[in-house]
């Protein structure tokens, strides 16, 4: 025997159940022995007495510890977005790093088109555009 009456062994098996799914009625939801005799409307000491159901809890804390259903998922969700924080962040450092290279190049070809028409303006003088230049041919003739 438990201690406790049937009435008071079921009230608090299912204050245990909703504590356990995150559904609860009467308390915070927090998966701790003062929340389970609240939730279930009955005293510590009643509580205590209820060694059978004491048994079952102290075993799925043992297995599950004492999160609920709630902030198990809430904790799954959390290492999920996490990792997917730390893939974006990864990806954004490559794309930088890529970022970073293709100015590199940009700018030295840039350097080099510079060089290349102050080479071609030193030899030739300036760079003439060819339209212009049979525009000017064409009206002569």
């Amino acid at each position: 025997m438990s201690g406790v009456s049937e009435a008071t062994e079921r009230a608090l098996r299912e204050a245990m159940a909703r504590l356990i799914a995150g559904r609860p009625r009467h308390t915070d939801g927090a998966f701790t022995k003062e929340n389970l005799y609240q939730e279930a409307g009955v005293s510590r000491a009643t509580m205590n007495r209820a060694t059978a159901v004491m048994a079952e809890w102290d075993a799925h804390v043992a297995e599950y510890g004492r999160r609920t259903v709630g902030e198990a998922r809430r904790d799954s969700d959390l290492d999920e977005l996490r990792a997917k924080l730390k893939e974006i962040s990864a990806e954004c450092g490559r794309l930088r790093q890529k970022l970073e290279a293709a100015a590199t190049v940009i700018a030295a070809l840039h350097h080099d088109n510079q060089a290349l028409r102050e080479f071609i303006d030193s030899r030739h003088g300036a760079v003439t555009d060819l339209d212009s230049r049979r525009a000017g041919r064409d009206a002569r003739a």
